[in-house]
């Protein structure tokens, strides 16, 4: 029997990427309408003035003191926490299922870090606080032939990352947001946070990791989305990867 149930998915965002442009017009996925009406200009500031708003915005990027809610799918309503688990599996030598109780005794650290959507907003100074992916990765111990891995959500999700750029001292698993327990829509009760990439990259509702020897494909990446997602070089679509890269080159 499953331990969640579905919620309200009327915020979902379910389409596949818009196809790219045509030569010589900017690209970017339109925002819906929630992010529209919560966004504010990032307009620069006055000259002697501090500048550091305007440096931490990516291009293309607007702010927002919102926080939009996109999915691809439903919002699982976790109903019995008891039979929650994160597994560990792939190309590590300590594979482990963890109950929720066993996760949060592993050590947790609380920081502060901006947030960029594809959908070209951005939420700046989010505080979260959960277990670092370095202190999962020791735990798991990696292989020295794992250089990628695959996040997996309990709705189906999954989004593969770097491992490192997950061995950043930024990346968590977080159970918290600006103070308060994240709610479903939002991606508790553990969401991945990843604040150098845009935020497809940061799953909710995180089940799984699973350590790769070799780069694959999560799902919008698989749809039209940019293997890596770095907000500063406004890597949002495929056609922008350069062969050159080899996190792009061995992708699958």
């Amino acid at each position: 029997m499953r331990f969640f149930r579905w919620g309200n998915a009327k915020n979902k965002d379910k389409s596949p990427p818009a196809a790219p442009p045509p030569a010589g017009q900017s690209a970017g996925p339109q925002p819906p309408a929630e992010a529209a009406e919560a966004r504010v200009e990032a307009k620069d500031p006055p000259v002697g003035a501090d500048r550091s708003i305007a440096a931490r915005t990516p291009p293309g990027q607007t702010l927002t003191k919102k926080w939009p809610v996109l999915h691809y799918a439903g919002v699982p309503i976790f109903t019995d926490m008891t039979k929650w688990r994160f597994q560990i599996f792939g190309e590590a030598d300590n594979l482990v299922s963890l109950t929720m109780e066993e996760f949060r005794a592993l050590p947790q650290v609380t920081l502060t870090a901006d947030f960029h959507c594809v959908t070209t907003w951005s939420k700046l100074d989010n505080t979260w606080q959960g277990v670092p992916f370095r202190a999962v990765a020791e735990l798991a111990r990696v292989r020295p032939t794992a250089q990628h891995a695959m996040i997996h959500a309990y709705d189906g999700y999954y989004t593969n990352v770097p491992l490192r750029w997950l061995m950043d001292s930024d990346v968590l698993f977080a159970f918290t947001h600006d103070g308060k327990p994240l709610t479903e829509e939002h991606g508790g009760p553990l969401r991945l946070v990843v604040p150098k990439l845009y935020a497809w990259k940061s799953a909710k509702w995180v089940g799984g990791i699973e350590f790769l020897n070799e780069d694959r494909r999560g799902y919008w990446e698989a749809r039209g989305y940019h293997n890596r997602g770095e907000p500063f070089a406004e890597e949002r679509y495929s056609y922008q990867e350069r062969p050159e890269d080899a996190e792009v080159k061995n992708a699958r």
